[in-house]
């Protein structure tokens, strides 16, 4: 378990929507730091803040992220990207362009702050995947989140004697910029956030931060047609 009173924390994609409630409760938890990163970082009110730029699929941007960042002790990889919805008409390079940003980008970072993190006594990391890490949907969306949820299995048994434990963070909608023309009912940024950190500091494994992750985590045992019921046959 971490206790996230006193820590240092790095949020990727910390100024708006999840990343954001995320960074506002870490305050309010008593963080000592939270770094906040963005492609164009915004200033902060709240000196505890300390706004980064971070390029996630950028190798030296990741690099000098760290470099500024040598004292966090929980690393929150949360930033990524959106898909095209299907995968026969979408272009090839637009589809391995989001596996950069929603699996090799946060791996990378992993890559560089493990050493940190361990170097300050150990800590914490928590992966943003998604309810579509159980079920496909939005194109290569689903597959980029199924593979950063065995990356973040695999990881977590390579951290073991590390001091860095792992938790796994799945929602379906959440009200943000990325969902704002999808219908129907969405999470709350602020209620997901509170779930999330309520898990680093439980140890959690995983955390379900709705209906539909809990949803999707026992279809995907079900046979197919649970899942997906336009494959039923009359």
């Amino acid at each position: 378990m971490t206790s996230l009173d006193g820590a240092v924390v790095l949020v990727t994609g910390g100024q708006r929507g999840i990343g954001k409630a995320l960074v506002d409760d870490l305050l309010t938890r008593g963080a000592a730091k939270v770094y906040a990163t963005a492609r164009t970082p915004k200033p902060s009110s709240d000196p505890r803040v300390v706004p980064l730029p971070l390029e996630v699929t950028d190798p030296a941007s990741i690099a000098a992220l760290a470099a500024a960042a040598p004292d966090v002790t929980v690393l929150i990889n949360n930033a990524g990207a959106g898909s095209p919805d299907n995968y026969l008409n979408a272009p090839t390079d637009e589809l391995r362009a989001v596996f950069e940003a929603n699996f090799f980008g946060p791996l990378e970072v992993t890559k560089a702050f493990v050493p940190i993190i361990e170097r300050n006594g150990g800590g914490h990391i928590l992966n943003a995947h998604s309810a579509l890490s159980w079920i496909a949907r939005h194109g290569a969306y689903s597959a980029t989140k199924a593979a950063f949820w065995h990356q973040s299995n695999s990881l977590r048994i390579e951290l073991l004697d590390r001091g860095i434990d792992v938790t796994g963070l799945h929602m379906g909608y959440v009200d943000t910029d990325m969902t704002s023309g999808v219908p129907g009912p969405k999470t709350q940024p602020a209620d997901v956030a509170k779930q999330a950190l309520d898990g680093i500091e439980s140890g959690a494994y995983e955390v379900l931060a709705d209906d539909t992750a809990r949803w999707a985590k026992k279809v995907v045992a079900d046979e197919l047609e649970a899942a997906y019921p336009v494959l039923r046959k009359s």
